[in-house]
């Protein structure tokens, strides 16, 4: 998705639709708690709609650990979508290596606040 697109699908969520915000960087946290949130949301069904937003140093934890890319790509099967911030990819000399498991990189500022400014479900870990 590009940036208008994202904006687009921001504006149609509704309170099916949750957005994971993923800032915290340590492994155990990624692994416990939100890809562990988010594979259970999609097992049991919690939400339609679930879509982790990497930003800041997630963006190489994400890029570079092996394990957490194959859990990305598991969930991504299960229909969680991934976007990252692409200036915070760029700055740390990861963008290809997001785009090679398709993550979507989107300059987040605009959406987030549409997330926010809209009422939009949002979890901030």
């Amino acid at each position: 998705m590009n940036l208008e697109q994202t904006l687009e699908y921001i504006s149609e969520a509704d309170d099916n639709t949750l957005f994971l915000l993923w800032t915290n960087a340590d492994p155990v946290t990624a692994q416990l708690m939100v890809f562990m949130y988010a594979e259970n949301s999609m097992k049991y069904h919690t939400w339609e709609n679930l879509t982790i937003i990497i930003w800041g140093a997630t963006a190489k934890l994400a890029a570079e650990d092996p394990e957490i890319r194959s859990k990305i790509r598991m969930l991504q099967e299960m229909g969680v979508h991934f976007t990252a911030c692409i200036t915070c990819a760029e700055e740390l000399g990861v963008k290809d290596s997001l785009e090679e498991i398709g993550i979507d990189l989107v300059k987040w500022l605009h959406p987030l606040t549409a997330i926010l400014k809209g009422g939009k479900k949002l979890l901030t870990v």
